[in-house]
């Protein structure tokens, strides 16, 4: 595979080019999406179908549920969906080879008509807003993230419509994030960041503008570089999955969420991802495509759910 140049920040699409009937601007989002996440694994999107307006109402309804007493928001903690549902207090998950849990506390909304495999959403009765706009974000970064796995499909040589069957009623998260405030900075365990450095699992992530700066990439170089992201953008970023797929080709970039600046470590930090996941049975062995001499075979042949499963083991989340 070619070797791109290093970048200093990720690059700018408009989705509007792939869904225009010009197929000279679908043909060059295709190329230039591809191209993006074979070299650095992110971009910035607009006309991404995520209103301003009900950017903010989502927001303010999470704000609230993070705002209520700790005793009201366990009461929607359920260890028994290994922290697929619902609230993930404080300290529950730790990124993958660390040893210190993340500093914050997250909520997981998933498919509003649940298949037989899922588990049902769980939501606070304190604040009605937050199913309501939960589930209308869920189902706009839904239809979003299908497109995008179509101009995926075409960058790979794959039909417009592989991803299709595989990502319909897939166990797509939705997940609520607070990063709370940090009260006595020095009584903080050496090495505990917001979001230590660690790849999604799913196939495709989207993320809405985040409530203060902290979001960083890993470039190949091996150094980090802020992703910010105009107000009418939000960030999509390649997981696991699609790399485990595409052999590498198709990078999940280390990220992370580092601390703030110590005069601002009393503040808290929201953030809204959407982690696009297909169905538990897709197979995730390497498409042939992208093996060759130069690209031998890096990753063991299984299925979506088994990957999943792993990494909730490791993540600390599955007993």
């Amino acid at each position: 595979m070619q070797q791109n140049p290093l970048v200093d920040s990720i690059p700018s699409l408009d989705l509007a080019d792939f869904t225009s009937n010009t197929p000279e601007k679908k043909a060059q989002f295709v190329q230039e999406l591809g191209q993006a996440f074979h070299t650095i694994g992110f971009v910035a999107l607009k006309n991404h179908g995520l209103s301003e307006a009900l950017r903010h109402q989502l927001y303010q309804a999470v704000e609230s549920f993070f705002q209520l007493p700790m005793e009201v928001k366990t009461q929607y903690e359920h260890p028994e969906l290994a922290g697929q549902r619902g609230y993930i207090g404080k300290g529950k998950e730790t990124a993958k080879g660390h040893s210190k849990p993340d500093l914050k506390e997250f909520y997981h909304v998933g498919q509003p008509n649940p298949m037989s495999h899922m588990p049902g959403n769980v939501f606070p009765n304190e604040v009605p807003d937050f199913q309501t706009f939960t589930l209308q974000t869920y189902a706009t970064f839904e239809q979003t993230g299908r497109t995008l796995l179509r101009a995926i499909a075409l960058y790979l040589d794959l039909p417009e419509d592989y991803f299709d069957e595989k990502v319909y009623q897939g166990d797509s998260i939705l997940r609520a994030l607070h990063y709370f405030p940090i009260e006595d900075p020095d009584a903080l365990p050496e090495g505990a960041v917001r979001a230590a450095a660690h790849g999604d699992i799913n196939l495709i992530t989207l993320l809405m503008g985040a409530s203060a700066e902290g979001l960083e990439v890993l470039r190949r170089d091996g150094q980090w570089i802020p992703v910010t992201a105009l107000p009418d953008q939000i960030i999509i970023n390649v997981g696991d999955m699609l790399d485990r797929l595409t052999n590498h080709k198709l990078k999940s970039t280390i990220h992370r969420v580092v601390n703030p600046p110590r005069e601002k470590m009393k503040t808290s930090r929201y953030s809204i991802p959407f982690f696009m996941h297909p169905r538990p049975e897709m197979d995730l062995t390497c498409l042939n495509s992208c093996i060759d001499a130069e690209n031998p075979k890096i990753y063991e042949d299984m299925t979506a759910g088994q990957f999943l499963d792993e990494r909730l083991r490791e993540l600390g989340l599955k007993k």
